[in-house]
């Protein structure tokens, strides 16, 4: 399914040096559900850390396009509510904006994944320009925290074989998602809540993106939410625990 989004502008900051953002639903390709990649884990432990997704009813919280001015107030939540998350971030006005935070979030245990550096469709630009948009955040996130990304989101979702190729020298795997609130279009938090809870679902990846005004304010009540359906939030590599993402690969529930 390739459906063609409106355009929205990511923040005030983004809108001042003309970042557009577009978003679309799912992307075509052949891709690794979280359950089949523990399942394909050789030589396995009978349990995983401290949790087991294999025996949990487990969800992800990723947050695209960040950081942003809202991120902060995200991580205090985060941090209150004892959830760990998983943040695709973009290098051009984001990482190179807010290096801070992109510290504080591997140092509180998130996940600091790609997004790109300037969110350019990878399926319509050369291979040079692919891994220059891939290899830039990368550079940037390690500099920052000392360890490299492994995990990428490309944008829209738009992949095919040669960004996998592409990605898989990189040493990146692509992650998808299952449940998207559009909090692109709303600044409507309880909008934004109803739209993820009536989507959730076991092994889940939840898409959202801290640098709209709707979003963070609607945290809480999803986190909230989702414990009371006996969910454990999860980052993305534990969620595909003990199985690993590998470089190259697709993964979506």
């Amino acid at each position: 399914m390739q459906r063609r989004a409106p355009r929205f502008r990511l923040t005030a900051a983004a809108s001042a040096a003309g970042l557009a953002l577009v978003l679309t639903g799912c992307a075509d390709v052949d891709a690794t559900s979280p359950g089949a990649a523990r399942t394909q884990a050789a030589g396995a432990p009978a349990r995983f850390g401290t949790v087991d997704c294999r025996e949990a009813k487990c969800i992800a919280l990723t947050f695209d396009a960040g950081p942003s001015e809202n991120s902060a107030r995200l991580l205090d939540i985060l941090k209150e509510k004892k959830v760990p998350a998983t943040f695709f971030l973009l290098g051009k006005r984001h990482i190179e904006k807010y290096p801070e935070l992109v510290k504080r979030m591997a140092a509180e245990g998130h996940e600091v994944a790609s997004h790109t550096w300037d969110h350019k469709i990878l399926t319509r630009i050369s291979d040079a320009q692919i891994r220059e948009e891939l290899k830039r955040p990368d550079d940037a996130i390690e500099r920052l925290t000392g360890h490299r990304p492994t995990l990428l989101r490309p944008p829209q979702g738009r992949t095919d074989a040669n960004v996998h190729k592409i990605a898989k020298a990189e040493g990146l795997a692509e992650v998808l998602w299952s449940v998207t609130a559009k909090d692109y279009t709303t600044t409507d938090s309880a909008l934004i809540t109803k739209r993820v809870l009536a989507q959730a679902s076991r092994d889940g990846i939840i898409l959202l993106h801290d640098i709209y005004k709707g979003t963070v304010p609607a945290v809480p009540g999803i986190i909230d939410a989702l414990k009371e359906r006996g969910y454990v939030f999860v980052t993305v590599p534990q969620l595909l625990a003990p199985g690993k993402a590998e470089p190259g690969k697709v993964y979506r529930p």
